[in-house]
C-alpha cells in the first residue's frame, strides 16, 4: 500500500439529469452499481431503450444537463420506500409521482413537458432501470470518483470557484495530488472495513459540468479549460467494486498495487 485517502464526501442521483442526494453512508456490492445511483432517465423523444433488452443508449437521448441546464435549478428527492420522486422548484413543490404507476410517472413527465418545452424533442417519458443495468453516461460507470484537489486545481485554471458537484460523482477523496486519479487505472483502493475498489477508466468530462448546480447557469468551459491546460478533458475516475461493504464518510482508503 502506498497513499492514504480519505472519503470526504457520497452522493447519489437517482434520476439521471437531476439533483444530487448526499449520503452518510453505502452499502456497496461486489459487481454492482453505486446504490440508487441512476435508477431513472427522462427519454427526451424516442431513445429505442428497450427494458426488455437494455442496451447503454447515449446521454443525449435523455434529458441531461449538458443541453438541459434549467434541470440544476430543481430540487429532486425520490424516496426509495415509496418509489416516490417529488421535484421542488424554487421551495414550491412542483411535481410528486409514485414512479412504479402510469398515473405517478405522468405527474412527473407532466410537469418537465411545461417546464422544458423548447428542449423536447417529444414526449418526455420516465424509463426505469432494470435489474443489472443503470443509466450512467459510461456503460462500465459503476462507481464514480472524483479528486477533490484536481477540482482545487480546475479553481485555479479558471480564476473561479468551482463546485465539486459539476462533476456528479459518487466519492469525494481527498489526500491525492492533483490529477493523481488519472494514473490510477488498474490499482485498487481499499478500507481497513475491507471495501475494495478497482480503478477502471479516466472520466471524460462535457459541458455538463459549465453549469452552476445551484443557479442553473452555464458560467464556465470546464471541458475547453482542461484541453487547453492539460491537453484532454479528463477528471475523476470510474471504478468497480471487487469486494463489497459499507463506506462512511471520513473512511481512509489506501491504494494498492495494480490488479492482477
Amino acid at each position: 500500500m502506498t497513499t492514504d485517502l480519505r472519503l470526504d464526501a457520497l452522493h447519489r442521483y437517482p434520476v439521471k439529469g437531476l439533483s444530487p442526494e448526499r449520503l452518510d453512508s453505502a452499502d456497496l456490492d461486489v459487481g454492482r452499481y453505486f446504490p440508487g445511483d441512476r435508477l431513472f432517465a427522462v427519454e427526451n423523444g424516442p431513445s429505442g431503450f428497450d427494458p426488455m433488452v437494455p442496451v447503454h443508449q447515449p446521454k443525449i437521448k435523455f434529458l441531461m444537463l449538458m443541453r438541459h441546464e434549467a434541470l440544476a435549478r430543481l430540487d429532486a428527492r425520490y424516496d426509495a420506500c415509496a418509489n416516490s420522486l417529488t421535484i421542488r422548484n424554487g421551495g414550491e413543490i412542483a411535481a410528486r409521482g409514485d414512479l412504479g404507476t402510469a398515473e405517478g410517472r405522468a405527474a412527473i413527465e407532466d410537469f418537465l413537458a411545461g417546464y422544458l418545452p423548447k428542449a423536447l424533442r417529444g414526449p418526455p417519458k420516465v424509463l426505469t432501470a432494470p435489474e443489472g443495468f443503470r443509466f450512467t453516461d459510461s456503460p462500465r460507470g459503476f462507481v464514480s470518483l472524483l479528486n477533490l484537489a484536481s477540482v482545487a486545481a480546475i479553481e485555479t485554471m479558471t480564476g473561479f470557484a468551482v463546485d465539486p458537484l459539476r462533476f456528479r460523482a459518487n466519492l469525494h477523496l481527498s489526500g491525492l495530488a492533483p490529477w493523481a486519479e488519472l494514473d490510477l487505472v488498474g490499482r485498487t483502493l481499499a478500507t481497513p472495513g475491507g471495501v475494495t475498489l478497482r480503478i477502471l477508466k479516466r472520466t471524460e468530462r462535457c459541458a455538463a459540468t459549465n453549469v452552476d448546480p445551484v443557479t442553473g447557469i452555464r458560467d464556465l468551459a470546464i471541458p475547453h479549460a482542461l484541453s487547453r491546460h492539460l491537453g484532454h478533458t479528463d477528471c475523476g475516475v470510474y471504478a468497480e467494486v471487487v469486494e463489497g461493504g459499507t463506506l462512511h464518510i471520513g473512511d481512509r482508503l489506501a491504494v494498492e498495487a495494480a490488479y492482477a
